[in-house]
């Protein structure tokens, strides 16, 4: 494989997981203004459905990031 080719992919990976990233932080933002309570706060009381909602934001972080960076390598 020639080296553009290479730093081209790479620096598509690098740019799509920090966008993706960007994303992902906005959304869960926007998430928390819109509902009625503050995650920080539920999360703190021990709040389970709080916590699965949260941690399928970060599933949803890390397929995003997986996806990104696997068609940066082809």
């Amino acid at each position: 494989m020639p080296v553009k080719v290479i730093i081209y992919n790479l620096t598509y990976a690098v740019v799509g997981v920090v966008i993706g990233l960007a994303f992902a932080v906005l959304s869960y933002k926007l998430f928390d203004k819109v509902t009625h309570f503050s995650f920080a706060k539920e999360l703190e009381k021990g709040n389970l459905a709080v916590g699965i909602v949260v941690g399928g934001l970060f599933v949803m972080i890390g397929l995003m990031i997986g996806l990104i960076i696997g068609m940066g390598l082809n």
